[in-house]
């Protein structure tokens, strides 16, 4: 299947020139930005397409397609059609496609600290800048997950704070547009549900356009975590690369909720609420 691109691609180019905006691209920078409702709508349900292809998700699709009828047409066309080819492939070709394109492909990685700061101590102090956050709003991550799964990050946002979670979003733009861009130029169908998340989110200008072209260039630091003395000990995580099957660190397929569809004061899939462990 080939992915029609609705989303403006980033050019990585410095010296390119800037072309005039189309009248469509000036409507589209004024749009009105999504109500917290709609965020919600949106994110669950891509939280769910990021998620390993199984029957339980197929068993979904009636809902999150009418969940898409809520949504502006820039954010559901590619969440109706990613639908259309959820429905029309084979359970075993969709699993075997998800597990080439996420788990064999650093260009494609759901992990959205790796782009900016690779296997380096950095990233350690990025995951757990969104551990804290996470905990902050009362949610704690359950273990063997990662808390820069994008899948993780918009559940987040789909059940417990949407402010939050899209101020996370927002520092982490570059990323996001990058894995948005790997997709497409590998021809996923896995590119329709980036398009919709970017679609929920400001059109790229400025400073986020020039942080998206600056790591196109250069690509993620390849400095190896744990060789650097000085990192706090609550960074020195050993491993943060994508593991088979799509999970986290233990590798699996990520556990996301069901599409409720509105916020939740408890929290399902890979959150539990703060304290509640024994």
């Amino acid at each position: 299947m080939r992915v029609k691109t609705g989303a403006s691609r980033v050019n990585a180019s410095a010296g390119a020139a800037a072309k005039p905006e189309s009248k469509s691209r000036s409507r589209l920078r004024r749009r009105r930005a999504l109500t917290d409702q709609q965020l919600v709508l949106a994110w669950q349900s891509a939280s769910l397409l990021l998620g390993y292809p199984d029957e339980e998700l197929l068993a979904r699709v009636g809902l999150m397609r009418e969940a898409a009828t809520r949504l502006p047409a820039a954010v559901s066309d590619p969440l109706i059609a990613f639908l259309a080819h959820l429905v029309a492939t084979p359970l075993p070709e969709l699993a075997a496609d998800f597990v080439s394109t996420f788990d064999h492909q650093r260009r494609c990685c759901l992990y959205l600290t790796y782009f900016e700061h690779g296997d380096t101590r950095n990233r350690g102090v990025a995951l757990l800048r969104f551990k804290t956050a996470y905990r902050e709003s009362g949610m704690v991550l359950s273990d063997g997950e990662l808390p820069d799964h994008l899948g993780v990050l918009l559940e987040f946002g789909a059940t417990a704070d949407v402010a939050l979670a899209r101020t996370l979003l927002l520092q982490h733009r570059a990323g996001l547009e990058l894995l948005r861009l790997a997709l497409e130029d590998a021809d996923s169908p896995w590119a329709l549900v980036l398009q919709a998340v970017s679609a929920t989110l400001p059109p790229l200008a400025g400073d986020d356009r020039e942080a998206v072209a600056k790591l196109a260039a250069q690509g993620p630091p390849a400095e190896e975590v744990g060789l650097a003395p000085f990192a706090p000990p609550e960074a020195m995580i050993p491993n943060y690369l994508p593991e088979p099957g799509g999970g986290g660190s233990h590798g699996g397929p990520v556990s996301l909720p069901s599409p409720t569809f509105a916020p939740a004061r408890m929290p399902a899939g890979p959150f539990v609420k703060n304290g509640g462990r024994g």
